[in-house]
């Protein structure tokens, strides 16, 4: 069993690595992983090509989901991308909020941090910035963000309500987040669950869907909504890879559902100026 520190030390280790790989390279994994099939990524990714801002070097082929899309991001309003990874979305999101928003990425992973800031160089954008840190104490200000997006990542982190927490923190009052994800519909076997590979890539980390729903609203989210679901199959190719025959053959007849989901929920804004609706 593997506790918080150290699956945070692997997945550290893992995308430092993914920072110095190319893109062809992450295509054909699962989410940047080894060893995995190319049948993965293609059914877990999207498309950006079609999203105003898309910057080819900052895509890392990463993702889950198409979060920005789903944001409902206005003129002159603060993003935070957590786990941005070389700044994909953070683009995506800048060409939404102009030259009078802010665009906030964050990662733990100094090479992503470093790659992404060199992008944003390279396209002049001064006020999208690149922060180190952890999302489970992010270095900002209470009230900071008026959009939270994230692709792919949430489930790579072992205490997820520490994260819904902080999201709800760094939210302005009626602000909102939305966020692409990997769910399940049924635990993953243990053999599975355990694979170090397949943390860093974006399937053993995740759990049940209404557990992760739950998290949100015991965070304080209201309006909590799926916006977007697609189911995620993994073949044998890459079962073969971990577990043995017997195994593999056992987890295909009973596949516990794996899905990407893409989710939106509310921070509620204080009832009669915070002094209580009845006072």
């Amino acid at each position: 069993m593997k506790n918080s520190d150290n699956i945070k030390a692997m997945v550290k280790e893992k995308y430092s690595e993914i920072a110095l790989q190319s893109k062809d390279i992450n295509q054909s994994s699962c989410c940047g992983s080894s060893a995995c099939s190319t049948e993965v990524y293609n059914i877990m990714s999207d498309d950006y090509d079609g999203l105003k801002g898309y910057h080819s070097e900052a895509d890392l082929g990463l993702g889950c989901g198409l979060p920005t899309a789903f944001a409902g991001i206005q003129s002159g309003q603060t993003v935070v991308d957590l786990g941005c990874g070389a700044g994909n979305d953070c683009f995506i999101a800048r060409n939404e909020t102009g030259a009078t928003g802010r665009v906030i990425g964050i990662d733990f992973t100094p090479a992503m941090i470093e790659k992404a800031r060199t992008n944003a160089q390279t396209l002049g954008y001064e006020n999208v910035e690149f922060i180190l840190g952890d999302i489970e104490q992010m270095p900002l200000n209470e009230g900071t963000a008026d959009v939270v997006v994230s692709n792919c990542v949430l489930n790579l982190v072992p205490n997820k309500q520490n994260v819904f927490n902080e999201i709800f923190r760094i939210l302005k009052p009626g602000g909102h987040f939305s966020i692409s994800d990997v769910v399940l519909e049924k635990p993953l076997p243990e053999a599975v669950k355990n694979v170090a590979e397949l943390y860093a890539g974006c399937v053993a980390g995740a759990i049940l869907q209404d557990e992760y729903l739950d998290i949100i609203r015991k965070a304080g989210f209201t309006d909590v909504q799926i916006q977007q679901s697609k189911p995620i199959h993994i073949p044998l190719d890459i079962l073969n890879q971990y577990l043995s025959a017997a195994d593999a053959a056992t987890y295909q007849e009973q596949s516990p559902g794996i899905k990407s989901i893409t989710v939106y929920a509310k921070k509620p804004e204080p009832c009669c100026c915070g002094t209580g609706c009845n006072a």
